[in-house]
């Protein structure tokens, strides 16, 4: 009986927990992108959204070392990126620093190259872009990642955590990509 009900509180926290990232997602869907803040910029010059226009456009805020989602997903962009860079997409990597070692170009430049990253990095030194775009309100993950069509209006978020081949994240990812190239 008491375990039970322990089941029934379990279950319905995650249950709130989906519905607050879900209704928190929503929002943004279809809203105008904000301009990307983010310096320096490593594999590129500074790049600006405004520049994008005519192209699709997928953001990931990253991490590393220690980010598991991160690092499963790497696969995944640098796919894309090689995939479908010549169709119209621009992968964009945004780093944010959660590593007690001092923030520098070169250690992201080296945490790009372990992740095999040659699309264009941006810095977000202070995570004043992260806060921007994701960070305004309580979210669960950092590790979000943004698709916004040719006019710059945001069209998929994937709310954080990873996407790797074959999993339902990636499949939804990639059918978006194609249906708005």
């Amino acid at each position: 009986m008491k375990s039970d009900m322990i089941l029934q509180n379990i279950v319905l926290v995650l249950l709130c927990v989906l519905v607050t990232n879900a209704s928190a997602v929503d929002e943004l869907i279809g809203t105008l992108a904000p301009e990307l803040h983010a310096s320096p910029w490593i594999n590129s010059d500074p790049i600006t959204l405004n520049e994008l226009r005519s192209h699709v456009v997928l953001i990931r805020w990253w991490t590393a070392p220690d980010c598991p989602f991160c690092k499963a997903s790497s696969a995944a962009l640098n796919e894309w990126h090689e995939k479908y860079s010549k169709q119209g997409l621009q992968v964009l990597g945004i780093y944010h620093h959660k590593n007690s070692s001092p923030l520098t170009p070169e250690l992201v430049k080296d945490y790009a190259q372990k992740f095999g990253f040659t699309f264009p990095i941006g810095i977000d030194n202070n995570w004043d872009a992260l806060r921007t775009w994701w960070m305004y309100k309580r979210r669960d993950w950092t590790s979000v990642s943004f698709l916004l069509d040719k006019e710059g209006v945001i069209q998929y978020i994937h709310p954080g955590g990873d996407y790797v081949k074959g999993d339902k994240d990636y499949q939804e990812i990639e059918d978006k990509i194609n249906s708005l190239l």
